[in-house]
C-alpha cells in the first residue's frame, strides 16, 4: 500500500513548484544529446496568443508566516468545536460568530484602507488567509460577499458617504451583503434585466425581481443592477446604473428558494417600487454594465472556484493513508491539477493588486476550477459505500447536492469560454 501523507494537500506545499528548471537550448529531454545536423526541421509557423493568466509574482516564503497564523487559529477553532469542516462553506456556512472572530483577528477588510477602519494589507495577503479558510472548510458564508466584491467595488465606485457608512461595518463583521445580479430570464445574459428604476423627488424606485440572491434572508443590503433607460437595441448594454438596497426597507420582500436537500441559501428578492435615496445610487448612472463587469473579476478568480471541495479530496487523502479505501492514482492528478490552479488564482490576485485587467484570466480560474471541484465530487463518490466514516458520508453527499452550482455561479462555463475565445482573439 502506498502512503499518503496529509501534508501532501496543504496549501503551502502548492506554492512549491513541482519540478526544477531545467534550461532551454536543444538539449532533448531524453540525455542531452543534440539534434542530427543532416536531418533537416521541419519548417513550422509560429502563432502567437496573448497570455491568458499573468505571470505569478508571489514569493511563498512572504506568505508563509501568515498562513501559518492562520492555521494555527484554526486548528484553535476546531478544538473548541467551533465548527466541522463542510464542502462549499463559503456559500452554505453562515455562522457570524466565525465572522466576529476573523475580525477579531484583522482578517476581514483586509485590503480596506485605514482611514476607513480597515487595515492596508494587499491582495495577496488576503488571498492566503482566504485560501486556508476555504481549504479548512470553515463556515464564512456571512462575510463572504461584502469581504470579496462588495469592498473593493466600493472603493472603487463607492461616494465618501458610502464608504463611511459601510466599510467599517463590513471591517468590524458587522454588515453583510448579497448581490443582486440574475432576475428570473436573466441569468448570465445580464443586459436583458428587466428590473427598472423609476425617478423621483429625492431618489428612485425600483420595481423588479431578483433571485438566486445567496443569503438575502441574512444580509442587510445588496448592490443591485437596474435598467434606468430604455433598451437600445444597437447597444443593450446601455442605460444600466446600480443602486445599494436596503433588504429590510419598505418595498423589498424576500421569498425563500429551498434546495432539493432542504437547505435555505439562495431567495427571490421582490422589489415593488422600493425607494432608493440619491446617496445610493452606486457610481455612475448609466455605467452600470461597466462597473458590473469589472467587479466580476472578484467574483469569479478566487480560491473559492477551486476549493469547495477540497475538503473532501483531503478526506480522500487521508483515508487512503490509513488504507481505510484503496489507493487510486486519479488522487495525485486532482492535486495537481489544484496545484495548478493556486498558482493561476494567485497570479489573478497579483494582477488585481496591479490593476491589471483580469476578467480573461479570472474567466480561464474559474472555468478550470469549478470543473475540477465537481470532478473531486465524483471521485470521491466513488469511494463511499456508507461503511468508511459517517463524516466522509456527509461530505460526499453535500459535494452532490451542491455540484450542479460549481458551474453556474458567478457566469456558466459556456458562456465563460466565450469570454474567454474573445480574449484570444477567437471571436
Amino acid at each position: 500500500m502506498h502512503d499518503y501523507p496529509r501534508k501532501t494537500l496543504s496549501i503551502d506545499a502548492m506554492e512549491r513548484p513541482c519540478c526544477k528548471n531545467h534550461g532551454t537550448g536543444s538539449a532533448s529531454a531524453g540525455g542531452g544529446a543534440t539534434s542530427d545536423p543532416e536531418v533537416e526541421e521541419p519548417v513550422t509557423s509560429q502563432v502567437s496568443l496573448p497570455r491568458l493568466v499573468p505571470p505569478a509574482t508571489v514569493e511563498p516564503a512572504t506568505t508563509e508566516p501568515l498562513r501559518a497564523e492562520v492555521r494555527a487559529f484554526l486548528a484553535e477553532q476546531r478544538a473548541a468545536g467551533t465548527f466541522s469542516p463542510s464542502v462549499d462553506a463559503w456559500l452554505t456556512g453562515w455562522d457570524e460568530k466565525f465572522t466576529a472572530a476573523l475580525a477579531a483577528k484583522g482578517w476581514l477588510g483586509m485590503t480596506v484602507p485605514v482611514e476607513y477602519g480597515g487595515h492596508g494589507r494587499s491582495f495577496v495577503e488576503r488571498f492566503v488567509v482566504t485560501e486556508e479558510l476555504l481549504a479548512a472548510g470553515a463556515p464564512v458564508a456571512a462575510h463572504w460577499i461584502a469581504d470579496r466584491q462588495i469592498v473593493p467595488s466600493l472603493l472603487k465606485y463607492g461616494t465618501e458617504l458610502q464608504k463611511s457608512e459601510f466599510l467599517p461595518k463590513i471591517v468590524r463583521g458587522e454588515c453583510y451583503f448579497g448581490i443582486g445580479m440574475s432576475e428570473p430570464d436573466s441569468g448570465s445574459d445580464l443586459a436583458s434585466v428587466r428590473t427598472k428604476a423609476v425617478r423621483v423627488d429625492g431618489g428612485w424606485k425600483l420595481t423588479g425581481t431578483k433571485v438566486w440572491t445567496s443569503g438575502a434572508h441574512h444580509a442587510h443590503a445588496f448592490i443591485a443592477l437596474a435598467r434606468t433607460a430604455p433598451v437600445d437595441p444597437d447597444n443593450r448594454h446601455a442605460g444600466l446604473s446600480q443602486f445599494i438596497i436596503d433588504l429590510r426597507a419598505p418595498g423589498v420582500e424576500i421569498r425563500p428558494i429551498i434546495s432539493m436537500n432542504g437547505a435555505h441559501h439562495f431567495n427571490e428578492v421582490v422589489l415593488d417600487a422600493a425607494f432608493v435615496p440619491d446617496a445610493m445610487v452606486f457610481g455612475a448612472i448609466g455605467d452600470g454594465w461597466r462597473q458590473v463587469t469589472s467587479e466580476l473579476a472578484f467574483e469569479r478568480s478566487g480560491p473559492e472556484r477551486f476549493l469547495s471541495t477540497f475538503v473532501l479530496l483531503a478526506s480522500c487523502a487521508e483515508h487512503m493513508a490509513s488504507q481505510r479505501i484503496s489507493p487510486d492514482a486519479d488522487l495525485g492528478w486532482l492535486v495537481a491539477r489544484i496545484a495548478g490552479l493556486h498558482q493561476m488564482s494567485t497570479a489573478v490576485a497579483g494582477a488585481l493588486e496591479r490593476h491589471a485587467p483580469a476578467d480573461v484570466p479570472a474567466a480561464v480560474v474559474k472555468v478550470l476550477g469549478t470543473t475540477t471541484e465537481g470532478d473531486i465530487a465524483e471521485f470521491a463518490g466513488e469511494f463511499d459505500d456508507g461503511d468508511i466514516d459517517p463524516a466522509f458520508t456527509e461530505l460526499v453527499s453535500a459535494a452532490a447536492d451542491q455540484r450542479p452550482g460549481f458551474t453556474l455561479r458567478g457566469g456558466t462555463n459556456e458562456v465563460l469560454r466565450g469570454v474567454i475565445a474573445r480574449g484570444l482573439g477567437l471571436r
